[in-house]
């Protein structure tokens, strides 16, 4: 890893770009186009169950940071599709490998909280 020092502006602009691994819906989105050419923004709100303004938020977000393309066309109703960018495309893949590790322990993330909740029920 590329040491950065010890600088608060570089520390901040980090944060900002790390807070975006920390957000759930972030996330979610990242993966379900990864992969995939492009998704129209009601398929990507059934696919994920998120609701219409939460997803907006998050894409335009993502379409803020460089990860997304946004795409409209002048349908009647509009079509507004979205696709990962290459910065996109190479953050999912760190996603990716975050979100297999979480599949692969599931049974034993189970098994740590139903122990926790055990010992922590009185």
């Amino acid at each position: 890893m590329k040491d950065v020092g010890h600088c608060p502006l570089q520390c901040e602009k980090i944060n900002s770009v790390l807070s975006r691994i920390g957000d759930r819906w972030s996330i979610l989105v990242m993966i379900a186009l990864k992969g995939r050419q492009v998704m129209r923004f009601n398929e990507l709100k059934r696919h994920l169950g998120i609701t219409q303004r939460m997803l907006s938020l998050t894409l335009r977000e993502l379409e803020r940071d460089g990860l997304v393309n946004r795409t409209a066309y002048a349908t009647v109703p509009p079509t507004v599709e979205y696709e990962l960018t290459d910065l996109g495309q190479s953050f999912a893949e760190t996603i990716g490998v975050m979100g297999e590790w979480a599949v692969e322990h599931l049974a034993e993330i189970d098994r740590a909280r139903a122990e926790y909740d055990r010992r922590n029920a009185a």
